[in-house]
């Protein structure tokens, strides 16, 4: 069955397959997949925020959608992965927290919303996604089967 490969909060790896990959607690962030089934290898990202120039403190890539995908290609096509062979899987972007007025209650579907344009222009095809919703997920990944397991609390196991 191989090896569980976990990415924490603004983190990225790259798996190849026996090996699964894995994130947990994805509230408002994203949990993206970049898979190629022409070698049976993965990436995940756990994205926290939309866009890196909001903050000068901007120095993790894997923290933001617009630097750490781009960082995320570059480590799969380094591995051997051609770009143009990519397909997506997401999850996350959650409506975690609902304070009047603030703007914060809307940074999942801002994270989501970030993701689904860059994909489109790096003419990267989304397969599947489980976004929105008020609930957190975690997500595994399989490079042999290339489905999406999804799991939250309250909620039936979900495969994409």
């Amino acid at each position: 069955m191989g090896e569980l490969i976990r990415v924490g909060m603004a983190d990225m790896n790259i798996c190849r397959a026996p090996d699964r990959i894995t994130t947990l607690g994805l509230g408002s962030c994203i949990g993206l997949v970049l898979f190629d089934i022409n070698t049976a290898t993965c990436g995940l990202i756990h994205i926290m925020l939309p866009d890196s120039s909001i903050t000068k403190a901007n120095y993790n890539p894997a923290k933001f959608a617009d630097t750490g995908i781009a960082e995320l290609i570059k480590r799969l096509t380094q591995s051997g992965v051609r770009s143009g062979s990519l397909c997506a899987k997401m999850a996350g972007g959650a409506k975690m927290f609902s304070m009047s007025g603030s703007d914060i209650q809307s940074i999942g579907e801002k994270n989501t919303e970030a993701v689904r344009d860059i994909l489109k222009n790096l003419r990267i095809p989304l397969v599947s996604s489980d976004c929105g919703g008020t609930y957190g997920r975690t997500i595994e990944f399989d490079p042999v089967t290339f489905r999406l397991k999804i799991r939250a609390i309250g909620k039936k196991e979900l495969y994409i």
